[in-house]
């Protein structure tokens, strides 16, 4: 009896691990989901909707990448508690589409999984909240401790960065952090957010 002590107490700890894992999983696909319902509600109505109640944050964009079926509702801001339900805007930096260097950034495990199945030359669409889409190529990546980030926000030209901790297989956070950068190929295609 004695011996199958520690081994029930690592098979609990086991258990709780991975319910920690699922419940973070879990959460944010749930929010992903009224994410995208509160972000086509502000499309339609051009006012920000709150995806619930008493959340301090509201959609402000997707992101595309059609070629590996990933998405993902953007949030305003890029607090820890953003971050918990998607990505987040990083404050400071410009709206996709304008001059500069629009920043999203959201965890490796999550929301931004996708990211190290992105290839250089995938197109990258960025929703705006008022409907409009611009297409992005992706050009380059860079591994950076996340206070020597190395973006120029003062560029003149029309950029934007996808930032998600690395290495993407870690079992814990550290200070790297994986940049995806990418170039505007297409201003704004006109089309209304479809919805997908």
């Amino acid at each position: 009896m004695p011996r199958l002590l520690p081994v029930l107490a690592l098979a609990l700890l086991g258990l709780i691990l991975f319910g920690q894992g699922a419940y973070i999983h879990a959460k944010a696909l749930l929010a992903q989901v009224l994410l995208e319902r509160a972000f086509r509600k502000t499309i339609a109505t051009g006012h920000p909707v709150k995806p619930w109640r008493w959340a301090d944050t509201w959609p402000v964009a997707k992101i595309e990448v059609k070629r590996l079926h990933a998405s993902a509702i953007v949030l305003a801001g890029s607090s820890g508690q953003a971050l918990a339900f998607g990505p987040g805007h990083v404050e400071q930096t410009v709206d996709a589409g304008e001059r500069g260097v629009a920043v999203y950034s959201a965890h490796r495990d999550t929301h931004f999984r996708f990211l190290k199945e992105v290839a250089i030359g995938d197109e990258i669409d960025v929703t705006k909240s008022d409907g409009r889409t611009f297409r992005y190529r992706a050009d380059g990546s860079t591994i950076v401790r996340f206070d020597q980030s190395g973006i120029d926000p003062l560029t003149d030209r029309h950029e934007l960065v996808l930032s998600t901790c690395w290495p993407f297989d870690a079992l814990t956070s550290g200070p790297e952090r994986y940049l995806l950068h990418a170039t505007l190929i297409e201003p704004d295609s006109g089309r209304p957010e479809s919805g997908s």
